[in-house]
């Protein structure tokens, strides 16, 4: 039986459209079962009442996550709570959780930000994310 990945796609819900098509990716991809722990659209987390609430929920996701993957476009550079989820990947958790920088389809910019803190950049390809999260998770 294949191991079953825990992953958090960490995203811009301004930028909801990769998010959607990262994951559209990985659900094609046969012979790659995971459990996705990002937070839906939908989810209340985004209601919480102050920034430590949010900060806490976002935690809480992260936590059964073997790996992060981070949408890496230049967006990511002035999100704050893309910070944040690189600050608990890196250092809220005995082990660091592995970071993958994902790389938007056709854009050449990636952020400074996500990209140093990444253990690996990967580019817009199905085989490549699943190879990356294999290897880290």
């Amino acid at each position: 039986m294949a191991n079953t990945y825990n992953i958090f796609i960490s995203h811009s819900w301004a930028y909801g459209d990769a998010y959607d098509r990262l994951l559209d990716l990985l659900n094609a991809r046969g012979h790659f079962p995971f459990r996705n722990f990002s937070v839906p659209k939908n989810d209340p987390i985004h209601n919480a009442p102050n920034q430590q609430a949010l900060y806490n929920a976002i935690y809480n996701q992260i936590r059964p996550a073997s790996v992060v993957l981070i949408m890496a476009g230049v967006y990511a550079t002035h999100s704050k709570w893309i910070n944040y989820e690189i600050q608990i990947a890196k250092k809220e958790f005995e082990f660091q959780k592995p970071i993958i920088a994902v790389k938007p389809w056709a854009q050449t910019n990636v952020s400074t930000v996500v990209s140093q803190n990444a253990n690996e950049l990967v580019g817009w390809n199905t085989e490549s994310i699943v190879a990356a999260i294999r290897k880290w998770g």
